[in-house]
């Protein structure tokens, strides 16, 4: 068994046990991170596309294809678990990819990619064709910014809801959250929050109890997104510019989030992001910052990718750093080890640029 672990892929996995490999999308391709004989450690197997800015990482379960979104340089797909690849992009029209998912509904499979201007694309036959779902930008896009050069906002978070395959919710960085209930045909704004929008996580057990991380904090709604409450601003103890966030599926009060101190424009001044990583047990309403328990708090770096995998006995959650740094915890985050460093950036964009002062 592997899983992703990327800025703009999957983050939430359920698994029979703790997965073996993990897939890194770096900004020097794919490292292929597995456990060592007995479990007490890690080494990197392999690396791919060294070539390539990996924004997302996408396995598809069925099929077992192995999808990379990268940064101007379109979709590429592997039936062997990473070893060789070829280019899939038939159709797409936008080749700085950002964000990559996929659900199964009736019909079959079907992927999305989003990406830099900020566009949303699908295919229901495993990559080989690609269709532009417009509707994406139907909607008011004329505040639709971003503060870095070149200042044009992107898809960079996509999300489905648990019982209702159709109904998706896609994230613009800067321009908000967008919702659809029948698969991107059509879009409307969803209000009620800042408009720099990170990421969307459903409660599986009550799709009405929803969380967004926003640059200016998180936001949680219990009546579908109808209402929402501003739960954590740039003052709170987990960080002000909140970006991952996961939650456990089968305690879904259980979430993890990684937070910088400030905003990304700050970190180019300082070379200092001070990233912590939060737990929070009864929903978002509170936190604990993890501290004294392996990994070191207020990191320079910054936290580009996470992902929670829960696999029955326990659950396993992995971070990765824009300066090459993989974190692990197998104990649901009691303990957490440093299983691999001195990797390319795993970086959004030109996040690691901010960490390099030589």
């Amino acid at each position: 068994m592997a899983i992703t672990l990327s800025h703009g892929g999957p983050t939430i996995y359920r698994s029979a046990a703790a997965s073996r490999q993990v897939l890194v999308g770096t900004i020097e391709g794919v490292v292929c991170l597995e456990r060592d004989a007995g479990g007490s450690g890690w080494h990197v197997a392999r690396r791919t596309l060294a070539d390539k800015h990996i924004h997302a990482l996408l396995l598809e379960p069925d099929s077992g294809t192995l999808f990379a979104g990268m940064q101007h340089g379109s979709v590429f797909a592997s039936q062997d678990g990473g070893e060789t690849w070829e280019r899939r992009d038939k159709g797409l029209t936008r080749q700085n990819i950002y964000s990559l998912a996929c659900v199964r509904r009736d019909t079959g499979v079907r992927l999305y990619v989003g990406t830099e201007p900020a566009h949303l694309f699908c295919s229901d036959d495993l990559g080989h064709g690609w269709t532009e779902l417009p509707a994406l930008r139907s909607v008011d896009t004329s505040k639709w910014n971003f503060p870095a050069p070149p200042n044009v906002a992107h898809t960079k978070h996509i999300e489905f809801h648990p019982h209702a395959p159709d109904t998706l919710f896609v994230g613009v960085e800067q321009g908000g959250l967008l919702k659809s209930t029948d698969a991107g045909a059509t879009f409307r704004v969803v209000p009620g929050m800042d408009e720099d929008v990170h990421r969307t996580v459903i409660n599986p057990l009550n799709p009405d109890r929803m969380y967004v991380t926003t640059g200016i904090g998180t936001y949680t709604t219990s009546d579908g997104g109808a209402a929402w409450e501003h739960t954590t601003t740039p003052e709170h103890e987990i960080g002000g510019y909140p970006d991952l966030l996961v939650l456990h599926p089968r305690r879904p009060d259980l979430l993890f989030v990684a937070s910088a101190e400030k905003r990304p424009g700050s970190w180019r001044r300082t070379h200092f992001a001070g990233s912590r990583i939060s737990r929070s047990t009864d929903g978002g309403k509170t936190w604990e910052v993890l501290l004294d328990r392996g990994i070191p708090d207020r990191l320079r770096t910054a936290f580009e990718a996470m992902a929670l995998e829960d696999w029955g006995e326990s659950f396993s959650l992995f971070a990765a750093t824009a300066t090459g740094e993989v974190w692990c915890s197998d104990d649901g985050g009691e303990r957490w080890n440093e299983v691999a460093t001195g990797l390319a950036p795993i970086s959004k964009g030109d996040h690691y640029a901010a960490f390099v002062t030589t």
